[in-house]
């Protein structure tokens, strides 16, 4: 079964580059070795895949149906309750007063439309409290990377239930 990791986020902007700490920890936690610059290409193996982009484009559409399953991760703002959620999410088309965002269900959906093909999908949605101008994480969503990476890692080992959204 083929699994990709993908991530998605600003790491330029604090808290919106989480996703990239959570993917590095999952490829490590797997044994994989990365480095510490988010512009250099995370590892993979042959059954799984990591990538991390500044967001989501209707290009990778055809990249992700490609998959058996996918982890997406990004970070959110606090509508969410959880501090670390992780969600079961399936194809659904959504509008966006942004020209340039896409969630990660719309990008589901696009595989269903232009390929006939869904994987299996999760979302993992870490809390972020700053999004100023700063590569570092703020401390709170720095100390909370190690369960999202614990939580992806259990989904792949499949020891995690998940929650259906």
């Amino acid at each position: 079964m083929k699994t990709l990791f993908i991530g998605y986020g600003n790491p330029d902007r604090q808290d919106d580059g989480v996703a990239w700490h959570v993917l590095s920890g999952i490829a490590n936690q797997l044994g994989l070795e990365t480095s510490p610059a988010w512009e250099d290409p995370l590892p993979s193996s042959p059954e799984i895949d990591f990538s991390f982009n500044l967001q989501l484009t209707p290009e990778m559409a055809e990249e992700v149906c490609s998959y058996d399953r996918v982890c997406f991760v990004d970070a959110h703002t606090g509508k969410i309750p959880e501090n670390v959620q992780m969600v079961h999410i399936s194809p659904e088309y959504q509008t966006s007063p942004f020209t340039h965002h896409l969630t990660a269900e719309m990008l589901l959906s696009m595989c269903e439309s232009l390929y006939g093909k869904i994987p299996d999908s999760i979302l993992i949605s870490v809390r972020g409290y700053q999004f100023g101008f700063e590569v570092e994480l703020s401390s709170f969503t720095s100390s909370l990377v190690n369960e999202a990476v614990e939580r992806a890692v259990g989904w792949l080992k499949k020891e995690n239930k998940l929650v259906h959204a």
